[in-house]
């Protein structure tokens, strides 16, 4: 199976299944004498991990974090940086009810048309617990990244939407509720509406924001290798993310030039910032802003059509732990693949220097 590494020189490769012994990661290309925060990166371990509330899935994994190798004594070394996340509370029996049968909108079809043989156990390698992996790998690479800061927040949960702009936030709410909304109003209609959609065995989906702030100019590169385009394929590459937009987005297509334009200060910054911070593929030094967004987790607890492997139709219905909104805990995880892209174009830039 190709497709499990991601970066160019801060590269990061995951293996492991959801219901496996462990998951884990190797990152390579790390800064040497890098202090690590041990603290921080549990901390984001625990922002995703499951079983943090009432309304994400119960499944109580620790993820515990170990290091294998590339930081002694407290620092990098420069060498690959090995780790592991020990599966401590798999429950496959849950899934012993689709070894052959496909569940509507996972990978299960595709999994078994491609490879011919598949781990049924909640969905082996395309589960979001891979994502565990990513959330390790980001942490490091923001402690690499000093001086920047980004923040993600759920923006939205169906159809409730936060309808303050990003700079009249304080982030610092962020962490206050378990919907990680840093609107205290909206984020008690968003968590009100995910209880709803639980009890009626569904789910729901919603969007995610991220700002980044104080990203210097010059990261990013012409052509293929824009700064936007890698961003959108860091998110892409997210469980569950059908859509990405940066800067006005999709807005940006009802205005007309006179409105879109960004014009200059005298210092070179811009005295507004539809384009995202990001002008040609390149930072501009304004801040770097995009949403995500999460559709609806595709196991529900209510039966539905489906087929097996025999093309047979059959009824399929959830069962076991599943989060009825991804968007909360996917939070750490769209800031873990943004730290990864910067860290990326951050030692690129340093070659030119």
């Amino acid at each position: 199976m190709a497709g499990n590494s991601f970066g160019k020189l801060f590269n990061v490769t995951t293996f492991g299944e959801s219901h496996g012994e462990a998951i884990g990661g190797i990152i390579d290309g790390c800064l040497p004498n890098i202090t690590i925060d041990f603290e921080a990166i549990q901390n984001e371990m625990n922002r995703r991990k499951p079983g943090q509330s009432a309304i994400v899935t119960q499944r109580k994994e620790p993820d515990t974090v170990r290091f294998l190798s590339g930081i002694f004594e407290g620092k990098t070394t420069g060498t690959p940086i090995g780790f592991i996340i020990e599966n401590a509370n798999q429950k496959s029996k849950d899934y012993s009810h689709i070894k052959d049968t496909y569940r509507p909108s996972h990978a299960d079809y595709v999994y078994d048309k491609k490879y011919g043989h598949r781990d049924y156990r909640g969905g082996g390698r395309s589960s979001a617990r891979e994502t565990a992996c990513r959330v390790v790998a980001g942490a490091i690479a923001k402690q690499m990244l000093e001086g920047i800061k980004i923040e993600a927040f759920t923006s939205s949960v169906g159809d409730i939407f936060i309808d303050k702009p990003y700079q009249d936030l304080d982030f610092s709410k962020t962490e206050s509720n378990v919907v990680r909304c840093p609107d205290t109003v909206t984020a008690e209609k968003m968590i009100t509406r995910i209880k709803e959609i639980k009890k009626q065995g569904d789910t729901i989906g919603g969007t995610i924001t991220c700002v980044l702030k104080n990203v210097p100019i010059g990261l990013g590169e012409p052509a293929f290798d824009k700064l936007h385009a890698e961003l959108g394929k860091a998110m892409l590459s997210i469980n569950a993310v059908k859509g990405f937009e940066y800067g006005s987005g999709f807005c940006g297509a009802k205005m007309k030039g006179s409105e879109h334009n960004d014009v200059f200060n005298p210092d070179g910054s811009t005295k507004t910032n539809l384009s995202g911070g990001i002008q040609g593929g390149i930072s501009n030094g304004m801040d770097i802003y995009f949403r995500v967004a999460f559709k609806p987790v595709a196991t529900i607890m209510q039966p539905q059509d489906s087929i097996d492997n025999k093309g047979n139709r059959v009824i399929v219905e959830g069962k076991g732990r599943h989060d009825p909104c991804v968007v909360p805990r996917a939070v750490p995880i769209v800031e873990a693949m943004a730290a990864l892209v910067l860290a990326d174009y951050f030692l690129l830039n340093k070659m030119y220097k």
